[in-house]
């Protein structure tokens, strides 16, 4: 399979300096069970409690292929457009608290997805990812003590094995990326196409989606790559984009000042903002690869690929095209923003739906992309039948702008339907005759201001809406108030 070449264009975060960005992502499988052995692959347990002697590496036992692990492995790999091939597993060798076996089984020099691509939904840049392989997750050390969370002053520490053996895929991409934003266009599209294909519930909160960013300036128009420092685990897009553009900052100021930047492994402080060296950078060889004695090697044949091709369901592309059929025209602008959020957030289902059952297609976008996704913890309580109702009486101005979107807070708490809230709320719909009274008392209120509007200052149409707002207590439809404004001043 071809692969894309990146962009050509710079983005300068300096005048005259470039980044290059690499980054390693690592998702944890959305399994039953771990990668090798019958332990719950589950999140917020007791510590320690999800464990047994394979996952603890104990004398005498032996890992057995997780079989779901290995399917979801090829949805990712098909899914960003890679060659699935022959894989074979090694044991990666290291001193870490963290693994109880003092190695981790992963995949070295054949890799079970290779030489893929993703395209970024708004700058329509190729990414090419170079490996998508499977590996164990490690446990979790957690420092008590000192402040910061760091071993080095901590008063002691905690490990936890559940998430140890843990089925992961670590997905690589080469150093195409050229810009913090870049970077966080790339892992939301990550994410959304990991969700999308099943392969992974992508919540980096909860730790099952990890990002280590590889990060080296050089000057404008040189074809060499600086050195790199790796920054591990970031946890969220903010900490990405934070972490990316300090160390870019700190590398070239380290070689304005006539230093040199060493290659090592970071840590990112997100209170303080900086990244702190944790290491000396490892090489492969340090970890002393070898090929794992106790697994075959893994060879999907053509046949099961497909089915496998077969399963993989509407991917954030296709998802994209669907919501941009729902409008007349979408360029880039607010309405493609809101299709790519809508899909990131796996709401796009609720706009189609809600616009299926005769809803305007803007309306139901701007209300998913902002309403919906600021309480999507409480997505299960909006069915798509009150969505549409609760749309609908927006646009035939039963509800305000103002009063729909307090009235879908309501039901995304509650679970009720639109019209039960709003009679909660005393937000029913005012009869013509009261808003033009409520409008008149306005106008006789405010001559000079009516004065104005009558020849020809429309801005102060917002003056009498709020004034009318006031007195509706905020029943009024805005609307309907401009609507009567105009037939006045005609």
């Amino acid at each position: 399979m071809a692969k894309p070449m990146p962009s050509e264009a710079a983005n300068e975060f300096i005048p005259g300096w470039e980044m290059v960005i690499g980054l390693e992502v690592h998702c944890e499988l959305k399994t039953r069970t771990k990668l090798f052995c019958g332990c719950t692959n589950s999140f917020g347990h007791e510590p320690n409690t999800n464990i047994c002697p394979v996952c603890l590496g104990l004398p005498g036992s032996l890992p057995v292929i997780n079989e779901s692990a290995v399917e979801l492995a090829v949805r990712i790999g098909l899914s960003l457009n890679c060659k699935v091939d022959e894989s074979i597993f090694h044991r990666k060798n290291y001193f870490y608290p963290d693994m109880p076996k003092d190695y981790q089984v992963s995949q070295y020099e054949r890799a079970i997805n290779e030489n893929g691509y993703l395209e970024l939904p708004l700058s329509k840049k190729m990414v090419r990812i170079e490996r998508a392989h499977i590996e164990e997750d490690t446990g979790k050390s957690t420092h008590v003590g000192g402040g910061g969370g760091r071993i080095h002053g901590a008063d002691h520490s905690l490990v936890d094995y559940n998430r140890a053996g843990i089925p992961l895929v670590e997905i690589v991409s080469a150093p195409d990326l050229r810009s913090a934003d870049e970077a966080r266009e790339y892992v939301s599209e990550l994410r959304a196409i990991l969700v999308a294909s099943g392969a992974s519930d992508g919540k980096m909160e909860e730790g099952s989606l990890r990002v280590d960013a590889n990060v080296s300036v050089r000057r404008l128009g040189s074809e060499e790559f600086g050195t790199r420092c790796e920054i591990k685990n970031l946890n969220s897009l903010r900490s990405l984009v934070r972490a990316i553009e300090y160390e870019a900052q700190r590398q070239v100021e380290l070689i304005n000042s006539g230093e040199r930047v060493i290659q090592q492994t970071r840590h990112w402080n997100e209170d303080q903002g900086v990244t702190t060296a944790m290491r000396s950078k490892e090489e492969a060889y340090d970890y002393r690869y070898f090929p794992e004695p106790d697994l075959v090697p893994l060879s999907p044949s053509d046949e099961w690929i497909a089915e496998i091709q077969g399963r993989i369901g509407l991917l954030p592309a296709a998802r994209r095209e669907r919501m941009a059929s729902l409008f007349a025209s979408v360029s880039a602008g607010s309405t493609l923003d809101q299709i790519v959020t809508a899909v990131g957030l796996g709401l796009d289902d609720l706009v189609v739906a809600a616009v299926e059952c005769g809803a305007d297609p803007k309306l139901a976008l701007a209300r998913a992309t902002n309403e919906v996704a600021s309480d999507i913890g409480n997505l299960s309580n909006l069915t798509v039948a009150n969505f549409s109702d609760l749309l609908m009486m927006e646009f035939e101005s039963k509800l305000s702008a103002t009063q729909a979107k307090t009235v879908l807070s309501k039901m995304l708490e509650s679970g009720s339907g639109p019209q039960e809230v709003a009679k909660s709320l005393g937000f029913e719909a005012l009869d013509a005759s009261i808003l033009e009274g409520l409008v008149d008392q306005v106008i006789s209120g405010s001559p000079k201001e009516w004065e104005r509007f009558s020849m020809g200052e429309d801005q102060l149409s917002g003056f009498f809406i709020g004034q009318v707002m006031k007195l509706s207590k905020g029943r009024a439809d805005g609307k309907a108030v401009t609507s009567i404004l105009r037939s006045k001043r005609a």
